[in-house]
């Protein structure tokens, strides 16, 4: 699939642009990145197409798509460290059974993740100084300490990357929208085990919630803040 925007029918696009969606909202002056999930379970253990990874390694892997975003958020966390911009990695800790809830019954695959999978991918690891995050649901804010560690920091912009664009990345885009936080989504830098639901979610998150943008933008505007 190419652009996300080509999975759109070009009569929708015309619509929303008509009713006054998609706007671009612009970024601030003190961004943080966050990288949401990059886990071994959520691209396998190595580069694989997705039936294959799934078959081979984990059930809940998004395939060779989370490894081409892997390489992307690698240099947009490059680009964020010289600019002094927080990294922080709202990720998914081990579940036990009291964990299951609601999750356990409608994707039980998600209870069955040996703790290999929960290891962050090395390309993208935290470093020291980084925050982590743990979460029990999709979006990054709720239940956690995310909006306090973000005053605190004076942040006033997130850029999301990580998976899926349609679960975790989106929630969070909504609740960064929420809070009226600005709020960047990297295409190229999050992923989906679908690629017309990574399509989709991203039209609806750049027409709502979120300026939807390339990583090459996002590398640019973190190094015109580090000049």
């Amino acid at each position: 699939m190419g652009h996300w925007r080509d999975a759109i029918p070009a009569d929708e696009l015309a619509l929303y642009e008509l009713a006054g969606f998609g706007a671009p909202a612009g970024l601030g002056k003190r961004p943080a990145v966050l990288v949401i999930d990059v886990q071994y379970r959520t691209v396998g253990d190595e580069p694989l197409p997705i039936r294959e990874s799934i078959a081979r390694q984990y059930r809940t892997s998004c395939g060779q798509a989370g490894w081409d975003a892997v390489g992307n958020i690698r240099r947009v966390l490059a680009a964020a460290r010289a600019a002094g911009a927080p990294v922080i990695y709202p990720h998914v800790a081990p579940k036990g059974k009291l964990d299951a809830g609601r999750t356990g019954e409608k994707i039980p695959s998600l209870m069955e993740v040996p703790d290999r999978g929960y290891a962050f991918v090395a390309e993208t690891a935290p470093l020291d100084g980084d925050l982590l995050i743990p979460k029990r649901h999709p979006s990054a804010f709720f239940g956690t300490a995310l909006v306090s560690y973000l005053i605190d920091l004076g942040v006033d912009t997130v850029l999301l990357t990580g998976c899926t664009t349609s679960g975790c990345v989106r929630a969070t885009a909504c609740d960064a929208f929420a809070y009226n936080f600005r709020c960047g989504v990297l295409e190229d830098c999050v992923y989906d085990r679908s690629p017309t639901s990574h399509a989709v979610n991203l039209f609806d998150i750049s027409s709502k919630y979120a300026d939807v943008m390339p990583a090459d933008a996002a590398i640019a505007y973190l190094e015109g803040l580090a000049g």
